[in-house]
């Protein structure tokens, strides 16, 4: 049995070792065979690269001597366009060489012949004295002779002759003089009416209304929230800071802005859209778009005078007086907007300047700057007469602007053709259907002069007139005024208005102390 285990181990011994030896030998020769299979594969691809690597070289040879070809040739074409042109340039040279040297002799001849003329001119004119003098000794000679004749002097004759002329003229010469004066008063107002005629009809000015109200469109009604605020908190700094009313009511997707002056509403308007853009509404974020449009609209009205003084072709403008013709825009006088009546005034007068013989150029500028007085009238004391004169006088402006300026409002009598188209035109376009509201202006002069009593109080800083002129809102500077003074102070104003201005109802007086601590951590 023993025997029998020891042999079967024996033979599978032996026949592993076979088996392994066989194995390793087939394993050897797979081996060989991948070996010349990749060095096979490895030499396809070194002669693929290498044939790639020719044609490669060859293209670019190729490429070469294409771009070779191509660089000589735009060298030749430039080389022959640079030829044409050098002749064309000599060419050009000659003929300006020869057109001067023919006008040259032209001048030459000219001058000589100009030269002989003043010769035989002077000549002729020693000729005319001699003969006058001759003339005149000759009259001398025939006067003396009648005088001698008729026993009296020439003198004596002439009075007498006179005389006796001017009786039997009397009455022809009154009837003349009576004729004369009707035809010319009849032709002045004829001519005048065709003068005004011509201007009218040659211009065609808008109707002018201002209302006291913009509207901002809203994209939903929940922005009313976010523009009223927590507590009001934004409404509240958005009116103290931008000095007008905004009206927040039932009209779906639209707030109103209230002012009167036209100016400050404008900014209002453009402040409240840039915020309702951003959407951060918030009292900080307001004080910074309410600078930056601020900002914008003093370069924009400087812009807007420049175009128009270019536009009017009247010559050259001091910067600060264009600036003031821009901010007419934001000026209304009975309802007409400033800007409006004053560009109707300046192509008015210029036509009618033209028409009578005058100079155009200069009717229309006095016509532009005849009311710049109003420019300033929000922001000064005094009637907006005196303030254009003093203005246009600081800038150096003629006369006849002056003129324009006092004449208009019949504080100066008129000197001058254009002055007299200037104010001519301003009544053309004061007086048209629809074009002022007498009851519009004498509100506004009530509104403004509420905030000019409340600005003239010391430590004032800012007075807006709102809701519609009951209320009157006075920030003062906390510096300057304490808590017991701001009472006082309401108190001063109320009493004033009561006894300056007369108003229906009430006016509220709101007078706002605020103290500011800034600081920035860095």
């Amino acid at each position: 049995m023993l025997n029998e285990i020891l042999l079967g181990g024996g033979i599978a011994t032996v026949s592993g070792v076979v088996g392994f030896f066989i194995s390793k030998k087939i394993a050897s020769a797979n081996f060989d065979i991948y070996v010349q299979q990749a060095k096979a594969k490895a030499n396809t691809i070194e002669n693929e690269a290498h044939n790639l690597l020719e044609r490669a070289r060859l293209k670019s040879r190729e490429m070469e001597i294409e771009a070779k070809k191509e660089y000589e040739s735009a060298k030749a074409r430039a080389k022959a366009d640079l030829s044409q042109r050098e002749e064309a340039l000599i060419s050009k040279e000659q003929k300006f060489e020869r057109y001067k040297q023919e006008e040259e002799e032209k001048i030459n001849a000219k001058l000589k012949f100009i030269k002989a003329q003043k010769i035989n001119l002077e000549r002729n004119e020693r000729s005319l004295a001699s003969l006058k003098k001759d003339y005149e000794i000759k009259i001398d000679e025939a006067l003396h002779a009648i005088e001698h004749c008729a026993g009296m002097t020439q003198e004596e004759a002439k009075a007498i002759l006179l005389e006796k002329i001017e009786e039997k003229s009397r009455g022809e010469v009154a009837h003349i003089v009576r004729r004369y004066e009707s035809k010319a008063k009849e032709e002045a107002e004829r001519k005048a009416n065709f003068i005004l005629a011509q201007a009218t009809s040659r211009f065609a000015g808008e109707f002018a209304s201002e209302r006291l109200t913009n509207l901002v469109h809203l994209e939903s009604d929940e922005l009313k929230g976010r523009i009223i605020g927590k507590e009001g908190r934004n409404i509240k700094a958005l009116e103290t800071l931008l000095g007008v009313d905004i009206i927040i009511d039932d009209t779906p997707n639209a707030i109103l802005v209230s002012s009167f002056n036209l100016y400050r509403r404008a900014i209002a308007t453009k402040t409240l859209q840039l915020l309702i853009e951003d959407g951060r509404i918030q009292p900080a974020r307001i004080e910074e778009i309410f600078k930056k449009v601020s900002d914008e609209f003093e370069s924009k009205i400087l812009s807007e005078g420049e175009e128009l003084v270019a536009e009017l072709n009247i010559g050259v403008m001091h910067p600060e007086l264009m600036k003031l013709i821009g901010r007419l825009r934001y000026r209304a006088s009975y309802g007409q907007n400033a800007l409006a009546h004053t560009l109707e005034v300046a192509h008015l007068a210029g036509i009618m300047a033209s028409e009578m013989g005058g100079d155009p150029i200069l009717a229309k500028r006095a016509g532009l700057l005849h009311d710049i007085g109003k420019a300033l009238t929000h922001d000064h004391d005094g009637n907006h007469v005196d303030l254009g004169a003093e203005v246009c006088r600081r800038y150096n402006e003629c006369d006849v602007v002056i003129n324009a300026i006092y004449a208009h409002h019949g504080q100066q009598e008129i000197h001058s053709i254009e002055c007299g188209a200037v104010c001519a035109a301003d009544a053309l376009s004061a007086a048209r259907p629809g074009a002022r509201r007498e009851v519009l202006e004498s509100f506004l002069k009530r509104v403004t002069e509420i905030e000019d009593i409340a600005s003239s109080h010391s430590g004032v800083r800012q007075a807006y007139a709102i809701n519609a002129g009951r209320e009157v809102r006075v920030i003062v500077n906390a510096t300057l005024v304490n808590d017991d003074e701001a009472v006082l102070m309401a108190r001063e104003i109320a009493k004033e208005i009561e006894e300056r201005v007369q108003y229906p109802g009430e006016i509220k007086v709101n007078v706002i102390r605020e103290s500011r601590a800034v600081e920035f951590a860095r």
